[in-house]
């Protein structure tokens, strides 16, 4: 079953064009949103999360569209980037006491074990932390709701190899559970050793959407890893 659709978005600015983004996400599967910078991942994901105001396009989660739905669609759905820039001299307990205010769902239970599974500390600031520790914070609030869908923007940026693994376990923890995840990432090794989808973006066009063993087979040459097979896409796309 698909729980996000995405039909036709586009967004025009001065120098980039979003072009008729169409995909959709299945239930349980994690999906791997991949492109060079500035290829529209994120401008795609902002227009899933009605951040901008697209010219064009349709976006749905659960069967609803987004827009008329937002209040309703937000509280099952969680979106983090790979920073956190809110509140950088409040404590991390006193964040959380103002952040779960806003979910009807929220599990104090599910907090306490993402807090310990990271390793972060209530009394700690935002602005005492460390890159990697920023970006396991900013997943704890976007876990801690019951979310049925996680939208995730260079998650594992800043996070060392250790945490990376970590962070990727988790993720198929989530999947079994019936959570879909979509994340955009420049690290295609993680996308190996988790992702069941892969979407390819390349200056604001869909270029694939498939699962990543079709990816493989269709997009690659013998004995190319994932990160090999993009690298020479976007070689040959600039040719």
């Amino acid at each position: 079953m698909n729980v996000v659709e995405l039909k036709d978005v586009c967004k025009k600015y001065p120098s980039f064009e979003l072009k008729n983004v169409s995909f959709s996400l299945e239930r349980g599967k994690v999906t791997g949103f991949i492109g060079r910078n500035g290829a529209g991942k994120t401008t795609t994901i902002k227009s899933m999360l009605n951040l901008i105001h697209t010219d064009s396009g349709d976006v749905c989660y659960f069967g609803l569209p987004l827009l008329g739905n937002e209040t309703e669609v937000k509280q099952r759905i969680g979106y983090s980037t790979g920073t956190v820039s809110w509140y950088p001299r409040k404590t991390l307990g006193e964040i959380i006491d103002v952040t779960k205010a806003f979910y009807d769902t929220w599990d104090e239970e599910a907090c306490r074990r993402y807090m310990e599974l990271f390793d972060l500390d209530a009394d700690k600031k935002p602005m005492e932390l460390s890159d990697g520790m920023k970006v396991k914070c900013n997943l704890m609030f976007a876990l801690s709701h019951g979310a049925e869908v996680l939208i995730l923007d260079e998650p594992t940026s800043g996070l060392d190899p250790f945490s990376r693994d970590e962070l990727l376990n988790v993720f198929t923890t989530l999947k079994e559970h019936g959570v879909t995840i979509l994340f955009s990432t420049h690290i295609t090794s993680d996308l190996e050793k988790c992702a069941d989808n892969i979407i390819y973006i390349h200056d604001g066009e869909i270029r694939a959407d498939c699962s990543r063993s079709d990816f493989m087979k269709d997009y690659g040459q013998q004995g190319e890893t994932l990160e090999e097979i993009f690298l020479r896409l976007e070689r040959e796309a600039r040719i």
